[in-house]
């Protein structure tokens, strides 16, 4: 004997299911500033003159990505790999290699680049402090100088100013970068990179009326803009370190 089921039209017939597609992957380019280094011969004088920067001014590098530009030296792969131990070794973190030729760039060395657009130069500090500190007779300690900008910063623009702090009493744009050896001061919305106490001051900060940044940093330590609480996007916000971290706080807007 055999027992036949048969749907009722009371009775709800369940189709199969397939998984949710899922969404394809997406790509997003995404620009950022970086700073060229281009090694010139006798490389051992050229990383003696970097020495000599790193004196007067030891975090110039912190949180900076660099690119490597090769095109003015002829190396083999074990020359390569020297000047990146050497520059790893002053804490120089290289982004990418241009000018260099495909067979020189291997397993393990940074990637090659090409097609960046020129931004400016960047100042470095003078030789002024290296000579003052090299002098036997004391030196009066000079006080330390505001820059105020009453421009914007725009972008592919560098601004660096060492000897204390900087106002902008406009915006600081995407693409744009401000670096201070004191506290940073910006009047608009900062949307670019900001680096307070670049100089070796941890009791630097950074002041602005709108909180946007790509990256902010004090003496060393930064933030990328991913690593940021998303709650003071847009709002007027102070940056400080506090037991070796960066804290972000809202002020009231004046």
């Amino acid at each position: 004997m055999r027992t036949i089921l048969s749907a009722t039209p009371n009775t709800p017939v369940t189709q199969p299911t397939s998984e949710p597609a899922r969404p394809p992957i997406r790509f997003r380019g995404r620009s950022f500033m970086a700073t060229v280094l281009a090694p010139i011969p006798p490389v051992a004088e050229w990383f003696g003159d970097l020495d000599a920067l790193n004196r007067r001014a030891p975090n110039f590098f912190a949180g900076r990505p660099v690119i490597l530009d090769l095109s003015g030296l002829r190396l083999t792969r074990e020359d390569l790999d020297g000047l990146l131990a050497e520059l790893a070794a002053r804490n120089i973190a290289v982004l990418g290699i241009e000018g260099a030729a495909p067979s020189l760039l291997g397993a393990g060395a940074p990637p090659a680049l090409a097609g960046g657009r020129p931004a400016g130069e960047v100042a470095t500090p003078d030789e002024s402090a290296s000579d003052a500190s090299a002098s036997t007779e004391p030196q009066p300690k000079e006080t330390a100088r505001s820059l105020i900008l009453d421009a914007p910063v725009r972008s592919g623009q560098t601004v660096l100013h060492l000897e204390g702090d900087v106002t902008v009493l406009g915006a600081v744009a995407s693409g744009a970068e401000v670096i201070a050896g004191g506290s940073i001061h910006v009047y608009g919305a900062l949307r670019g990179r900001a680096i307070a106490g670049a100089a070796g001051n941890p009791t630097a900060r950074i002041w602005c009326r709108r909180f946007e940044p790509e990256l902010v940093a004090i003496d060393g330590l930064y933030r990328a803009a991913d690593d940021l609480d998303p709650a003071f996007r847009g709002q007027a916000v102070e940056v400080r370190l506090l037991e070796d971290a960066i804290k972000l706080n809202l002020f009231e807007r004046g």
